[in-house]
């Protein structure tokens, strides 16, 4: 029984993880100046469009697909709580390689990021409450936004902050350590993901094929969403690239951190997390692949 399945994860691993993760949002941090968010308050619409995608369409349309399918209440949560967080560490990478707005994407993942200390916390218990098996789960972990919120500060907003600092005040420093340090930040990030599914190998295994089927068909939604709600707003093909990508590519990591420190490592959620980790890179830079070989119009 999936829901009632946990997965091993430490303290100290638990640990390591928040402190990659804010490495890499400092490798991410490091690309932006306080002038790239005046520029996109001169010119809001396609950050809003793109947040209005991340945190109200990926959630409404992850609902609907948890009331269709009625997936059992540990992966119907840990679907939920994966469309709460904000944009994946790996979608500048990923925009830039298809062509898209790679500024406002960087923009959209630092924005999101700090939007997520009260949208994350406010989506899960939102979204998860109204799906009754999912609601049991949340009253018996009776989880605190306000701690979830601190986690999410400490883990991506200080870095965040720390990062745009840097790069204002030390732009020789950030101009020479800014491509070695997102490209080792990524392969620490994917190691220690490797290294955790391989102490749960068994369980992961035992687990992953029902739920595949279920993250390749969420992520599908979240790509489909985001290129549906940028079209609908008029975006141009350049940053309608990049509002899809930062939709459909989820910071699956602070997914994990918090499946693990407010839901004790719930098998379900962790698998649909750890899954999406691995899928939406996948997913993500097929599509890049394909939508590079053509420049967007602009």
């Amino acid at each position: 029984m999936i829901d009632e399945a946990v997965l091993n994860f430490s303290a100290g691993s638990l640990t390591l993880l928040n402190a990659i993760l804010a490495v890499v949002m400092f490798s991410i941090a490091i690309d932006l100046a306080p002038r790239d968010f005046r520029l996109l308050a001169k010119a809001p619409k396609p950050l809003v469009v793109g947040l209005v995608s991340q945190f109200i369409v990926l959630p409404v349309l992850t609902f609907l697909m948890v009331v269709v399918l009625q997936p059992q209440a540990s992966v119907a949560l840990g679907l939920i709580l994966v469309a709460a967080c904000p944009g994946g560490n790996i979608s500048n990478f990923i925009t830039h390689r298809a062509g898209g707005n790679a500024a406002l994407s960087v923009s959209l993942t630092g924005i999101a990021t700090v939007g997520a200390i009260a949208l994350t916390p406010l989506n899960i218990a939102f979204w998860g409450s109204l799906y009754g098996p999912s609601a049991e789960i949340l009253r018996a972990t009776e989880i605190d936004p306000v701690q979830i919120a601190i986690t999410v500060s400490l883990m991506l907003v200080l870095p965040l902050v720390l990062g745009i600092t840097l790069n204002a005040k030390r732009p020789a420093i950030t101009r020479r350590i800014r491509r070695p340090l997102q490209w080792l930040s990524m392969a620490i990030f994917v190691a220690f993901i490797v290294m955790a599914l391989a102490s749960n190998w068994a369980q992961f295994l035992a687990y992953a094929g029902g739920i595949a089927g279920l993250v390749i068909l969420h992520n599908a939604l979240a790509l489909g969403g985001g290129f549906v709600t940028a079209t609908l707003a008029r975006l141009t093909p350049f940053d309608r690239r990049s509002i899809t990508i930062e939709t459909g590519i989820q910071n699956s990591g602070l997914g994990l951190v918090l499946i693990f420190a407010f839901f004790g490592g719930l098998g379900g959620m962790a698998v649909v997390a750890a899954f999406w980790g691995i899928w939406h890179a996948i997913s993500g830079l097929a599509l890049a692949s394909v939508w590079g070989r053509t420049e967007a119009a602009r």
